[in-house]
């Protein structure tokens, strides 16, 4: 099983509630929030800053729940500023080869 099987997922529900926004659905909210792509830059920037202390102070328990805060956000972001997650997937394999 590849180990993006879960990002693909997961930004297939972030496809899905773009396209079918909903009440009640947090990334239909984000993504449909007054401030535009404003509102997602925002959580991006909050998650990093918890992501950057969980790994400071060294638990690693709350490090990997922010870097999956931070991750899931990217994604939204992504999706936000229109660029699909299989260019970010592209790029990465190209810096391999």
């Amino acid at each position: 099983m590849s180990n993006t099987v879960i990002l693909d997922e997961i930004n297939a529900v972030i496809d899905e509630r773009s396209r079918n926004p909903g009440p009640g659905s947090y990334v239909s909210g984000l993504l449909n929030d007054e401030k535009g792509i404003d509102r997602v830059l925002e959580k991006i920037a909050e998650e990093a800053g918890e992501f950057i202390i969980a790994v400071k102070n060294g638990v690693p328990e709350r490090t990997v729940a922010e870097a999956a805060d931070l991750q899931f956000h990217l994604l939204v972001a992504l999706k936000a500023a229109d660029i699909p997650f299989e260019d970010v997937l592209k790029e990465l394999k190209n810096r391999r080869t």
